[in-house]
């Protein structure tokens, strides 16, 4: 037997924004949950739906010998997310089998994600491991996948450097901090402009287990609110000089077409910290702090250009590193292969073993008929000997048997065993 795995799914590759958020609800475990009761798929054996803000990719084990159109995927994923399949039919890709095994093993060894070798879907791909597990949809063929591609992706991580060096401008800027500074969770930072970036920066350093943020915007209600939220620290606008004094690390982020940090600003800050460093990270475009702060004593500044030139470099050495992560996939595509060949025999050798205690049982049965009263113990003896034979002659062929099945010759085997023992007619 051959396994029948399909995937469909979608990903930033394929599918805007707008129609990955339609489907996204699809990881909350829902879906899962209500499947086995649905009785819509009744070939349908085993399910995992792994959904992330890029991606949207439900993972079926079917019947086998079972022919699953594109149609019927589609209305798969209709049925698992609640959107209409006219919103992603244009979007979706689809694989089967040792095709659907190798993108899930790249994409948990982060080769398929946005930013090359992110570490956060390895984690995403275990959850959707754990919650169909939790949910009692997922059976051998897909945890021998999920457990294999969960493999990859560890090793990935911990035998090549595909996930080293930080992969985003603000993750560069906090390291460039931490060059200097050291340990960065006792610090005090700030964090001026709160767009997209700035928030990005205070994650990172949430992330870090950094503590004492201040926040400062243009707009007091985003910075309130964020400050709210994260149990931080808010300070209007007019206070930027203040807080200059007081930090250790400035990430500065905003929109405007103009330095909002002066150098007046910095020199009159550090009078008041002469003993010292202020770490100046100015990570927008155009730049938020004048070029002349840099010549300032006890001041270091990292500007936008300079964190590019960074990403760069950490952008190809850990490309460099794909030669190395796509060898530790095919290993595991190769376990996971002898693994699912071993799956297809245990029918076979489960089918054998019924049959062989159908026939020690009937001889049994014959054997006590015609010795007429037997004592306890005699009929003990008996049972024990009859199972004992049949297991030790069946004992050669089943490990056999098993190791016959990780080579691609198992479907001969097995076919021939079938016949030769007439198990067509058993465990059906």
């Amino acid at each position: 037997m051959n396994p029948t795995i399909t995937l469909i799914g979608l990903d930033y590759h394929t599918a805007p924004l707008a129609v990955r958020e339609q489907l996204a609800r699809a990881g909350d475990g829902l879906a899962l949950a209500q499947w086995p009761a649905n009785g819509r798929f009744p070939d349908l054996r085993e399910l995992v739906i792994l959904s992330t803000c890029n991606r949207v990719e439900v993972y079926a084990a079917f019947i086998p010998g079972v022919t699953v159109s594109p149609a019927r995927l589609l209305d798969l994923l209709r049925e698992l997310t609640g959107v209409e399949t006219a919103v992603f039919a244009d979007h979706t890709y689809s694989h089967t089998d040792q095709a659907a095994a190798s993108h899930l093993f790249r994409v948990a060894a982060g080769l398929e994600s946005l930013v090359l070798g992110e570490p956060q879907i390895l984690g995403q791909v275990t959850d959707a491991y754990m919650t169909a597990v939790a949910a009692k949809t997922i059976g051998p063929l897909l945890t021998e996948l999920f457990r294999g591609a969960i493999r990859a992706g560890k090793r990935a991580r911990s035998e090549t450097g595909i996930s080293h060096n930080p992969m985003s401008v603000s993750s560069l800027a906090i390291a460039q901090a931490q060059k200097t500074l050291g340990d960065l969770s006792g610090r005090h930072c700030l964090i001026v402009g709160l767009g997209e970036m700035g928030q990005l920066a205070l994650k990172r350093l949430r992330t870090r287990k950094v503590a004492n943020i201040t926040l400062i915007n243009r707009s007091p209600q985003r910075a309130a609110a964020l400050a709210q939220k994260h149990g931080l620290v808010a300070r209007p606008w007019a206070e930027l000089p203040a807080a200059l004094a007081e930090v250790d690390v400035v990430i500065s982020a905003t929109g405007a077409p103009y330095a909002v940090i002066t150098a007046e600003m910095v020199a009159a800050a550090v009078t008041q910290r002469p003993d010292r460093p202020l770490i100046l990270l100015d990570i927008a475009v155009p730049r938020d702090v004048d070029p002349a702060a840099a010549r300032i004593p006890g001041v270091h500044l990292t500007d936008a250009d300079q964190l590019q030139g960074d990403l760069d470099k950490a952008l190809a050495a850990r490309q460099q590193e794909i030669p190395k992560v796509e060898r530790i996939v095919k290993e595991e595509l190769d376990v996971l292969t002898a693994q699912w060949r071993i799956l297809s025999v245990k029918p076979v050798i489960v089918n054998m073993r019924q049959k062989a205690e159908q026939i020690r049982q009937q001889e049994m049965d014959r054997i006590l008929h015609r010795l007429g009263e037997v004592d306890p113990q005699t009929r003990q003896q008996l049972q024990f000997f009859s199972r004992s034979l049949v297991n030790k002659l069946l004992h050669e062929p089943t490990i056999r048997l098993k190791d016959k099945a990780s080579h691609e010759e198992a479907g001969v085997y097995t076919a021939v065993i079938s016949d030769l023992f007439g198990l067509e007619e058993i465990g059906n």
